[in-house]
């Protein structure tokens, strides 16, 4: 249990998405390295269990938490209004939200609906979007900052969810091009996830997982630890020379566009 005096001490993350598997595993590893935590997710009360479960693990951390969507603009400004009030302005941002909203996972793009197309890029890149242009100005101000966004294996081309692949193929280029927007003060990066072990799991058909983990050199699905760990990486000192890298956490697998 590192914390007080750990590589992220005197730092400020915000990340969204807390509330779920990898978000509480990247905030609780974040505290674990002595960040100060600004917490946001659209669930409040997952929200709550994920802090009371930070809190009894590391309770000297500073942690602030507000519920919100963060597709929306209007929310994200209250809550980083309500974040630098609290524990600072964050100089850290790790951009989790994402995936598919309702539905099937495995849906073709031929028959698909506009309403799941449409749903699919606005959960994937607005709360991308919105978040950095709520944060990156200060970062700026400071001349420091790391961002992490979150691409997939399947921004390579998946033709079991193709609108949820265009959309991670648009997030591992933003994460390219706001990395030379914002260089050098502002480090942008982006996990890259394979399959993880969370609650999603339980509704992916059996075929499709069972082939992946065949597939992986490591033969098993990820954990949400596994990601904790690289974006821990990303963010601290370890990596103060790496910027627009896409960072596969897929136990051995490849993806090229």
């Amino acid at each position: 249990m590192r914390s007080a005096g750990g590589p992220l001490a005197g730092r400020v993350a915000l990340v969204t998405g807390a509330g779920g598997p990898m978000g509480r595993a990247i905030a609780l590893r974040l505290a674990a390295d002595g960040a100060s935590l600004a917490l946001t997710d659209i669930s409040g009360n997952r929200l709550a269990s994920g802090c009371e479960a930070i809190t009894a693990r590391h309770p000297d951390t500073a942690i602030h938490a507000v519920r919100a969507d963060a597709r929306r603009q209007d929310e994200v400004r209250e809550a980083l209004v309500a974040f630098r009030g609290a524990v600072g302005s964050p100089d850290i941002l790790v951009n989790v939200v994402g995936g598919i909203r309702g539905g099937a996972l495995v849906e073709p793009l031929v028959g698909m609906s506009e309403e799941r197309f449409d749903a699919t890029f606005d959960l994937n890149l607005k709360p991308l979007f919105w978040m950095v242009n709520a944060v990156a100005p200060s970062m700026l101000d400071a001349g420091r900052g790391a961002i992490v966004n979150f691409a997939s294996i399947t921004y390579a081309g998946d033709g079991d969810q193709p609108e949820y692949a265009a959309a991670k193929a648009a997030v591992a280029s933003l994460t390219r091009s706001l990395a030379i927007e914002l260089a050098p003060a502002v480090r942008v990066n982006a996990v890259v996830p394979g399959l993880i072990r969370t609650s999603v799991m339980d509704n992916a058909p059996s075929a499709m997982v069972e082939a992946y983990t065949a597939r992986t050199l490591l033969k098993r699905l990820g954990r949400p630890e596994d990601i904790a760990g690289a974006v821990g990486f990303l963010v601290g000192p370890d990596a103060d020379y790496l910027t627009g890298v896409l960072l596969p956490v897929t136990g051995g697998l490849v993806a090229i566009l």
